[in-house]
């Protein structure tokens, strides 16, 4: 009966290995890399703020990312159109791929690094706003398990741009403003919706100059 039993465990195994999803592969998220250069750099490391660097990101975030921009869940009418045809093995490779490169460490501006260092690291008690390295790490690393990304080094304009999406999307702000509403629990709307234009821009600037590598930020 044991053996019967163990046969059956094999062959079930067998029958459903084809359809198991391979793990990312960094080297084939190399090769299908090549039309993500234009605006985020060869390397993930983009060469404008509009435009997110994706190295060193986690891979699990840049995964939901890229289903959600698919799935429509977050909506982005140039990557809507990049991801169309990739399939899931192409989105797990792009990520593998992405997440081993190495981010740019970019530079704090010192009108704003004061504040938006107590922002990052201790938050706004008062506002109900909490420290972002909760769930961005001290330094800016992310935590890729719990899918929270990493922000150290990211463009200052594209943060500023996420947390002001974020805001319009948590506080019912009517108008063309851009709109983000794919966070988990709805936890960056409802954070960035407490947060004014000067704290959005100091902690968007103090996370730039981060370095996951080091803690610190760069004036």
């Amino acid at each position: 009966a044991m053996k019967c039993i163990k046969l059956i465990v094999l062959l079930a195994a067998l029958v459903a290995a084809p359809f198991a999803l391979a793990e990312g592969n960094p080297e084939a998220g190399k090769e299908k890399s090549q039309p993500c250069a234009a605006c985020h750099g060869p390397d993930g490391n983009s060469p404008s703020g509009m435009y997110p660097s994706l190295a060193g990101q986690g891979q699990k975030y840049l995964l939901e990312q890229l289903k959600a921009f698919k799935s429509g869940a977050r909506e982005n009418a140039i990557m809507a159109g990049q991801v169309a045809n990739l399939s899931d093995q192409d989105m797990q490779d792009l990520a593998a791929y992405f997440a081993e490169q190495t981010i740019t460490t970019g530079q704090a501006s010192a009108d704003w690094v004061d504040q938006g260092e107590r922002l990052y690291r201790g938050g706004d008690v008062e506002a109900g706003i909490p420290a972002c390295s909760g769930c961005h790490g001290p330094a800016g690393e992310g935590i890729d398990a719990a899918g929270f990304p990493a922000l150290a080094g990211q463009h200052p304009d594209y943060v500023e741009a996420q947390l002001k999406a974020f805001r319009a999307a948590g506080s019912e702000a009517i108008g063309d403003m851009a709109k983000r509403a794919n966070d988990p629990q709805a936890m960056m709307r409802t954070i960035a919706a407490k947060m004014s234009d000067a704290q959005i821009k100091a902690v968007a600037s103090f996370v730039s100059g981060l370095s996951a590598n080091e803690g610190g930020a760069e004036e």
